[in-house]
C-alpha cells in the first residue's frame, strides 16, 4: 500500500468520517487500484480503535468500492475498460432520471444550483488546472442529481462519480483543451435552465457517450492504466 499522510481525526469521530477520508484518497488516487488497506495500520493513522475502522472498511466493501478476498485481506478494487462502459452507462441511467425530474418544475432551482460549478471550471481551466476543472466537473453533476430531490438517486450517483475519477486516475481530465470540458458543461446548463427538453435530454446523452469514447481511448493507450 501506498505510503499516505492521514491526519488524526477526533477521537469521537465516527466511521461514516473514515468512510469519507478513505473514500477521498480512493478518489484522489492515494490508494491506488489494488492497495491492501490494513485494518490495524489505518486504526494507528487516525489515531482510533479498530472497530470504527472496520466499520468504515465494511462500508466501502457494500459500496464497491473496496473487495475483500478471503484468507487476504481488503483491496481497493481495480477497474477494467468494461468497467468504465459499464460506470457510464448507470451514470446515465441516474443522471436522465434525475433530469426528468429537473424537468418537472425544478429548473430554475437546478440552473442556479449549476452556477457555482460553472464558474469553478471556469476559473481553474483559465489557470491550466485540470485538476480544480475535474474537481468542479464532478460537482457539477453532484448539484445535478441533488436538485432533482430524490435522496435514492443521490445515493446511487456517489459512488459512480468517485470511481470516473478512479477511472480518470492521473489523467485528471480527457478534454484536450479545457475550455471545450467548460463549454460542455455551460451548454448543458442553460439546455436544462431554459431551452427546450429535448435538448437537456441529447446534450446530456452526448456528453455521456462522449466522455466513454475519450475514456476508451485513453485507457486502450499502452502507457496509461486503468
Amino acid at each position: 500500500m501506498s505510503v499516505i499522510e492521514f491526519e488524526p481525526v477526533n477521537r469521537q469521530s465516527t466511521a461514516e468520517m473514515i468512510a469519507d477520508r478513505l473514500r477521498e484518497a480512493i478518489m484522489r488516487g492515494t490508494l491506488e487500484p489494488g492497495d491492501q488497506l490494513g485494518e490495524a495500520d489505518l486504526a494507528a493513522r487516525f489515531e482510533v480503535s479498530r472497530g470504527p475502522v472496520r466499520e468504515a472498511m465494511q462500508r466501502l466493501v457494500s459500496e464497491g468500492l473496496l473487495h475483500s478476498i478471503r484468507n487476504r485481506g481488503i483491496f481497493v478494487i481495480d477497474l477494467t475498460v468494461d468497467d468504465v462502459v459499464d460506470i457510464y452507462r448507470a451514470r446515465t441511467a441516474i443522471e436522465s432520471g434525475a433530469l426528468e425530474l429537473i424537468l418537472d418544475g425544478r429548473r430554475d432551482h437546478t440552473h442556479e444550483a449549476l452556477g457555482p460549478s460553472i464558474a469553478e471550471m471556469t476559473t481553474h481551466a483559465a489557470t491550466g488546472d485540470a485538476a480544480g476543472v475535474s474537481d468542479a466537473d464532478q460537482a457539477f453533476h453532484e448539484a445535478l442529481v441533488d436538485s432533482a430531490g430524490s435522496p435514492r438517486l443521490v445515493r446511487a450517483a456517489r459512488t459512480l462519480l468517485i470511481e470516473t475519477r478512479m477511472c480518470l486516475g492521473a489523467l485528471q481530465t480527457t478534454y484536450p483543451e479545457l475550455g471545450e470540458q467548460v463549454r460542455e458543461h455551460v451548454e448543458l446548463r442553460e439546455a436544462i435552465g431554459s431551452g427546450p427538453a429535448e435538448r437537456a435530454r441529447t446534450l446530456l446523452a452526448e456528453h455521456m457517450a462522449d466522455a466513454v469514447s475519450r475514456l476508451r481511448g485513453r485507457v486502450s493507450e499502452p502507457s496509461t492504466p486503468v
